[in-house]
């Protein structure tokens, strides 16, 4: 909480902020709105990045309940990056990014194996994920090891100034003052609609999910499908779980991702498995999650402990609410979503 309340104070000048400043230009850009804006995007930015590869992993009939573990492996494994690795800054944190890419991966190619090759039941596999790399596990163990905690992560993600445009009203801080990572997400999402709505492999992606069978008598290759997406979805994950010691918490803390892989897991049923929806909700949980923050800095007085339990009441009216067959039939989960495929013998 006190690395987070460093944070906002960068982002809306409370006195004694100290962490990199997120422009907003003054003036209008100072505006609470454009403030809980600029929040909601930053704050979203992992959120997005995780949702879209649990997006991908559960449109091949994988359901990973992973996802908070391999943010985890993502987080550790750019932070002892980022303290460790030579070279000039972009260079390091682009080793960081890269290296919990691999974490993750790895993560979920573990997750794989089990349920894909070995059929081990996918709700047990994705939380045995979560328990063993958790913040009581192999994460705290390795940033333990490696003595992470001892100081500050020391090449982050810079804020760009695109064009010079960041300082511009309203449209600067939000579209031309970002990291690189979200400029990245924006992409992502662009690619990855017209990935499965407009492209040959992302029409089979979504028949493997829909009646694995079928996709198989057609030729598909249903076990490459899920191999493929599940690990790809691990490295969104890892990459989701970097942004908090490269942009948000400056000190390594155990469980540093404070939970954010099970809002991940939400906001693909929030959004309704589309990545353009997907969007949208990762950055209406980025500004629940900065909210109270953000109305401290200014003097409105909320419960802190309220504001802050936000993003987590709302994860659970989505999973409540889908938890019913009506909601699924109707959200247009992937039929086959969490079924064992075993391809029978001709």
């Amino acid at each position: 909480m006190i690395a987070l309340t460093t944070l906002l104070g960068a982002i809306v000048q409370v006195p004694g902020g100290s962490v990199q400043s997120i422009a907003t230009g003054g003036g209008v850009n100072d505006n609470l709105f454009v403030v809980i804006a600029v929040s909601a995007i930053f704050y979203g930015t992992p959120l997005l990045l995780a949702a879209l590869g649990e997006m991908l992993t559960e449109r091949s009939g994988i359901l990973n309940l992973g996802v908070e573990g391999e943010m985890l492996m993502g987080a550790v494994a750019a932070a002892w990056t980022a303290i460790h690795a030579s070279g000039p800054g972009w260079l390091v944190v682009l080793q960081a990014l890269l290296a919990a890419m691999v974490a993750g991966g790895l993560a979920a190619l573990l997750h794989a194996v089990l349920v894909i090759t070995f059929r081990v039941e996918q709700i047990v596999s994705g939380l045995a994920i979560t328990i063993l790399a958790g913040a009581a596990g192999l994460s705290s163990y390795l940033a333990s090891t490696w003595d992470l905690a001892s100081g500050p992560v020391p090449h982050r993600l810079e804020l760009l100034d695109v064009g010079g445009l960041g300082s511009t009203p309203i449209v600067g801080p939000l579209l031309f003052s970002q990291n690189v990572l979200t400029y990245f997400s924006w992409a992502l999402v662009v690619f990855l609609w017209w990935y499965l709505f407009r492209s040959r492999a992302g029409l089979h992606l979504r028949a493997v999910g829909e009646s694995p069978a079928t996709a198989d008598a057609m030729g598909i290759n249903v076990n490459r499908y899920r191999y493929v997406h599940t690990v790809v979805g691990g490295t969104l994950a890892g990459l989701g779980g970097a942004f908090f010691p490269l942009a948000i918490i400056p000190l390594w803390s155990d469980g540093v991702t404070g939970g954010r892989g099970w809002i991940a897991l939400a906001l693909v049923i929030f959004g309704f498995w589309r990545p353009d929806l997907i969007l949208v909700g990762a950055y209406l949980f980025g500004a629940f999650s900065s909210l109270g923050l953000t109305l401290q800095a200014r003097n409105v007085q909320v419960s802190p402990q309220l504001l802050d339990s936000l993003p987590y009441l709302m994860t659970i009216v989505v999973l409540v609410f889908v938890s019913t067959g009506w909601a699924r039939r109707r959200l247009g989960a992937p039929a086959a979503l969490g079924t064992a495929y075993e391809r029978e013998e001709r």
